[in-house]
């Protein structure tokens, strides 16, 4: 059988598009396997959606002047041994490498053993992982018409690859333990959580919610993904509150099949399942993001009708009049309309095309 290597890992909108695009070959009758750090949040969820997983060191590289820790690059020269090893056995038609520190020992191994490299870019500014490895690669998918560092030539617009699954809304929320009736909010600060955001919307949300006298019986209920390393902090806040559910880590099909409304920070993964799914959302980019490019998502959806944006140090001030108005039902047909239109629907399948363009029997 025909393999594919996805090289990933390191948070959610670098795994979850590999995860898609992965449906979408084995669709197509090739063998999938993801590459990642061993011990990385890819490995989970690798093995949540019944793919093969190889797992190899990673050294995270330092944003800061002092350059690269030494112990970090004896640990990515020992990922990148451990990657060429598995990958001179294997000998995939073709390595795809979705950025992030620990989709790399995949992607240069593949390029020092003459492996056709693709890459997808899932922002509007190039990574520095991704910089690292375009030279050889053959191409580069995107989700944005035009990449920063990006020669015109090597780019290919793809979109962002999501799981193209939903859920009948009635078993989406028996999935995730929730009424079928009220109005669903979705709260997530990303893959690992956030802890802004997981110290703010509970008591955000309480107050306002609370001094309108909504609960799910009026027609509200919140489900609330806080990361599994803080749960225990969210879960005395919302304490006998019937209508808000915290939880460390839970299915995001379910999850967006069951919003009506989602708070969340501006990732591009997470902007492109609000979109696939029509839900609204409001976004609280997060400050310092590579490149600040949360906020200029956040901008870019807020600017289409689908979104609202608030900045973090705004929440307490503002999230709560925010949500009021996206409660409305008027806005929120407005705003799920806008989010439609913005679908990234068939983005696996053209990253998939380019995959099989450059692969190399």
């Amino acid at each position: 059988m025909k393999r594919v290597v996805l090289a990933t890992g390191g948070t959610g909108g670098h795994i979850y598009p590999a995860v898609a695009t992965a449906a979408e070959l084995t669709r197509r009758g090739y063998a999938v396997t993801l590459l990642g750090q061993t011990g990385g949040m890819e490995e989970r969820v690798a093995a949540e959606a019944g793919l093969e997983f190889f797992g190899v060191l990673a050294g995270k590289f330092a944003r800061s002047a002092s350059g690269l820790d030494p112990r970090q690059a004896l640990r990515a020269l020992r990922g990148l041994a451990q990657a060429r090893s598995f990958l001179k056995r294997e000998r995939p038609g073709v390595v795809v490498g979705y950025g992030g520190f620990a989709s790399l020992p995949g992607v240069l191994a593949a390029q020092s053993l003459g492996i056709p490299t693709v890459l997808h870019e899932q922002n509007a500014r190039l990574g520095l992982t991704q910089r690292l490895a375009l030279r050889r690669s053959k191409a580069v998918g995107t989700a944005y018409p035009e990449v920063a560092g990006l020669p015109a030539q090597k780019a290919t617009l793809v979109g962002m690859p999501v799981r193209e699954e939903w859920l009948l809304r009635q078993e989406a929320t028996q999935k995730l333990g929730l009424q079928e009736g009220p109005l669903t909010v979705f709260v997530m600060g990303g893959s690992q959580g956030s802890v802004a955001m997981n110290s703010a919307v509970p008591g955000v949300l309480r107050e306002v919610l609370g001094a309108a006298g909504l609960s799910p019986d009026d027609g509200v209920q919140v489900i609330h993904s806080t990361g599994p390393r803080w749960i225990g902090e969210v879960l005395p806040q919302v304490q006998g509150l019937g209508w808000y559910k915290a939880v460390g880590y839970l299915d995001s099909v379910a999850a967006w099949s069951a919003s009506d409304l989602a708070i969340t920070r501006a990732g591009t993964g997470t902007l492109a399942e609000a979109a696939f799914h029509g839900v609204p959302i409001i976004m609280v980019p997060l400050p310092g993001s590579a490149e600040d490019h949360q906020r200029f998502n956040a901008r870019s959806v807020a600017a289409s009708g689908a979104g609202r944006l608030v900045e973090q140090d705004a929440m307490s001030r503002e999230l709560g009049n925010v949500v009021l108005e996206c409660l409305n039902r008027e806005t929120r047909v407005r705003m799920q309309a806008a989010a439609r239109g913005r679908s990234p629907q068939g983005a696996a399948s053209r990253l998939a095309d380019l995959a099989e363009t450059h692969w190399r029997s």
